[in-house]
């Protein structure tokens, strides 16, 4: 019997119970749309987590104080930076475009009568380019001013809404424990992130927090910015070589600091960002699953309905092999159109879910692919048992069958 034949006979029986169909078919297509929402979901979430961590600047390696012996390491005590060893790395380390040193703290700032507490950042001249912070209003301090110790200061987005409210604050004058400090520039907002705000703080230049401010020597860390994202790993090895010469250290001996490579840190958060997106589309997966064995069920239910049907067939010459396609392909073309339908409810629900929740939703072609082949996957292993069956039933005992 022709193939074309064998699929026009499975339509027919289909279609002649269509609501057993479409109720058989309704796990694939939750199940389908569930994995398609779910891993569009997920990619939106990992695109956006990556988006925002990249605000903060890229292609930069950050030198810390202390020796790292565990993946959270605190710095706050430790003093084995200072800032001479900044210009040492800006002046001898090629193929980097900038080098910014930090010193940082809460600290309360007040204007008129108003105050808040807020992270005051002393940094260099390069910091707001490396950290992808743009200019709203004013200027950014100078080398000289950082040479003369000014008090001068650029204000977070946040910090100006708390303080100023709309009135532009360049050229006023805010205290910060204390001490008078003229406001010379604000940013553009960034965006808050869970965890940080980095529109909520003070840029002011790093010798004014260190000698004015803190009453510090050293320095907290150093930021630089590799002119290319594959130079990283030279640069950090020949800063590392550089440090370990300036601290005196042998070749026996520790690091007293610790070099941390951004893309490595990019990596990581992708990659976990990519598990959650997984674990998601995994659990969506099981919907699948229990798609299958409820086609397996309604299958079994209809070669029980037709064994007499079954029976005549192969009593007038019909082969097991072509019954055994007759409802494999039967399973298949449910899974084939629950798949087909919940493609499109997935794409929907995605859509729904970005317009109105306000969240990114990637919806991929691979999750597509993935979702819809898994599909008739399912179709076709829960769908192999039925058609087995039904292809080895004895004709006799299916003729006798009431």
């Amino acid at each position: 019997m022709l193939i074309f034949d064998l699929f026009k006979m499975a339509i027919r029986s289909l279609i002649a119970n269509t609501m057993r169909t479409f109720l058989t078919a309704l796990g694939m297509i939750i199940g389908v749309a569930s994995v398609i929402s779910m891993i569009s979901i997920g990619e939106g979430a990992r695109q956006q987590t990556l988006s925002t961590i990249a605000k903060f600047g890229t292609n930069i390696i950050t030198i810390k104080p202390g020796k790292k012996k565990t993946r959270h390491v605190s710095s706050d005590n430790v003093n084995t930076l200072v800032l001479e060893d900044a210009e040492a790395i800006n002046t001898l380390i090629p193929l980097i475009t900038g080098v910014a040193a930090q010193v940082y703290r809460s600290a309360q700032i007040k204007y008129g009568n108003k105050n808040t507490n807020t992270t005051v950042r002393g940094t260099g001249i390069k910091y707001l380019e490396i950290a992808n912070f743009t200019l709203y209003q004013g200027r950014y301090f100078s080398s000289q001013e950082v040479r003369s110790i000014r008090r001068v200061a650029i204000l977070g987005s946040t910090v100006v809404k708390n303080l100023f409210g709309d009135i532009t604050p360049i050229g006023k004058e805010i205290k910060i424990d204390g001490s008078n400090y003229l406001i010379i520039g604000s940013t553009i907002p960034k965006g808050a992130l869970s965890w940080f705000d980095p529109d909520d703080q003070i840029f002011i230049p790093v010798t004014t927090a260190q000698k004015r401010l803190f009453g510090v020597n050293n320095i907290q860390s150093i930021d630089i910015q590799a002119e290319k994202i594959e130079d990283l790993e030279i640069i950090k090895e020949r800063v590392e070589s550089l440090l370990r010469i300036r601290h005196g250290i042998r070749k026996t001996e520790e690091s007293d600091f610790h070099v941390q490579n951004s893309s490595q840190w990019l990596n990581s958060w992708g990659d976990a960002a990519k598990t959650f997106t997984y674990l998601l589309g995994g659990i969506a997966g099981i919907s699948l699953l229990v798609g299958g064995i409820g086609i397996m069920n309604i299958m079994l239910v209809s070669i029980t309905e037709r064994t007499k049907e079954i029976g005549i067939r192969i009593a007038i010459g019909a082969k097991k092999s072509e019954i055994m396609q007759q409802f494999l392909i039967e399973s298949v073309l449910i899974s084939f159109i629950g798949g087909g339908i919940g493609i499109m409810i997935g794409i929907m629900i995605s859509r729904t879910v970005s317009k109105i929740g306000g969240w990114d939703t990637i919806v991929s072609n691979q999750s597509i692919m993935i979702a819809f082949g898994f599909s008739v996957g399912v179709g076709i292993f829960f769908g192999y048992y039925p058609a087995r069956k039904a292809a080895n039933l004895n004709p006799i005992d299916a003729l006798r069958y009431e």
